[in-house]
């Protein structure tokens, strides 16, 4: 599928010219609750098309919120969807799009997924998952997380308005943007990469480090729109690539500490890191060991590191002065429900095999559960 990306500031400017040139005559546009407070606010509202709003959904949002979202859309006779606001929102998005021609009297999810043929346009507002570029949506239905992918539900207009990011929170920036240095550098060393994927990780990892200072502590203009199309690229490499370990260790962290994603992930990649930096004899990338070896090189250089070990301990300062520290507060119940969580699925993406064992002692060590004694022991025991 076709994708136009439009970036830099100003460019939300392009919105009529886009909207008449798909003929659009009514939009829905899906927001979340920090709408009423972005710089473009005006912009979408003063827009020549008519549209209806839909927000009637939660951070992480449930399967009955997408059904009310088809069900407005298909009343309201819209023929464009228009997502402003971060991954949750592109999500609620993009599943409008994929349900909006199927059959409402049965289960959404339990259809084949087919091209409804709506064009959807994605103004991300944080700079982190890169959802404006993928074809994953994730929804929950009875409390479970349901995974949604279809080649479809990529947007096919995507515009990266860096003025947005000017009034996110301190922490909000942090979280977003460590979300997509570890997707850049998971997709970089997943068994699925090919050269497109790292060429697109590289170049989010490498403008990550150089403009993340500026963009989080000075409130650049230009290191804004860096970081935004440095996220960009991230969800680009991890759409052909998909996540590795560290996100899979990750999703119960967020539910059970009420961390962010992007909090959550960037504690369990160094550990991760090291762990498979120690143990290459163990790759099952079909490339091999050395393969595997070079490629921690190239993500150290991308980190402006000499080695995979001066750059996980670099990660792990990184964080320290960010203030992105683990949960402290760890029972044993939790570190079982931690354990029996992660996702075999993407863990079949990760480089290096990590057995129940491995994933034990990384909880212990990401929480400092434990004795040091136990922590430090032999990872394959």
């Amino acid at each position: 599928m076709s994708q136009r990306i439009i970036s830099g500031n100003g460019c939300i400017k392009e919105l009529n010219s886009i909207l008449r040139s798909i003929k659009s005559e009514k939009f829905m546009l899906v927001c979340d609750s920090s709408f009423p407070f972005l710089s473009i606010k005006n912009q979408i509202c003063e827009l020549d098309i008519p549209f209806v709003s839909f927000s009637e959904f939660t951070p992480n949002p449930i399967y009955e919120d997408v059904v009310k979202g088809v069900d407005l859309f298909q009343k309201a006779n819209c023929d464009v969807i228009m997502a402003v606001g971060g991954g949750s929102t592109i999500d609620v998005a993009k599943c409008i799009k994929l349900y909006s021609k199927m059959d409402s009297s049965k289960n959404y999810l339990e259809q084949e997924y087919n091209d409804s043929g709506i064009p959807l346009i994605a103004i991300p507002t944080t700079a982190g998952t890169g959802s404006e570029s993928t074809r994953y949506a994730v929804v929950y239905f009875k409390e479970q997380k349901q995974s949604i992918t279809h080649e479809s539900i990529i947007p096919n207009y995507v515009l990266l308005e860096p003025s947005v990011l000017k009034t996110l929170p301190v922490y909000q920036k942090k979280c977003t943007m460590l979300d997509a240095l570890c997707q850049g550098i998971e997709s970089w060393w997943s068994i699925n990469s090919n050269d497109e994927s790292k060429a697109y990780s590289k170049i989010a990892v490498e403008s990550i480090i150089k403009y993340m200072d500026s963009y989080i502590y000075d409130n650049d203009e230009l290191a804004a729109e860096k970081i935004m199309l440095a996220a960009n690229y991230s969800g680009r490499a991890i759409n052909i690539t998909q996540t590795t370990a560290a996100h899979a260790m990750s999703y119960k962290l967020t539910s059970i500490y009420n961390l962010p994603h992007g909090h959550a992930v960037s504690i369990c990649l160094p550990y991760i890191w090291r762990f498979m930096s120690d143990n290459t004899n163990l790759c099952v990338d079909p490339r091999g060991e050395k393969y595997l070896q070079n490629i921690f090189s190239d993500i150290s250089r991308a980190l402006c590191s000499n080695n995979p070990t001066e750059a996980i301990d670099n990660f792990t300062t990184m964080l320290k002065r960010m203030q992105i520290i683990a949960p402290n507060e760890v029972s044993k119940d939790d570190l079982h429900n931690l354990i029996k969580s992660v996702n075999p699925t993407r863990l079949k993406n990760n480089p290096v095999e990590l057995n129940a064992s491995a994933i034990t002692l990384l909880y212990k060590k990401i929480l400092s559960y434990g004795s040091d004694e136990e922590r430090n022991k032999n990872d394959l025991a």
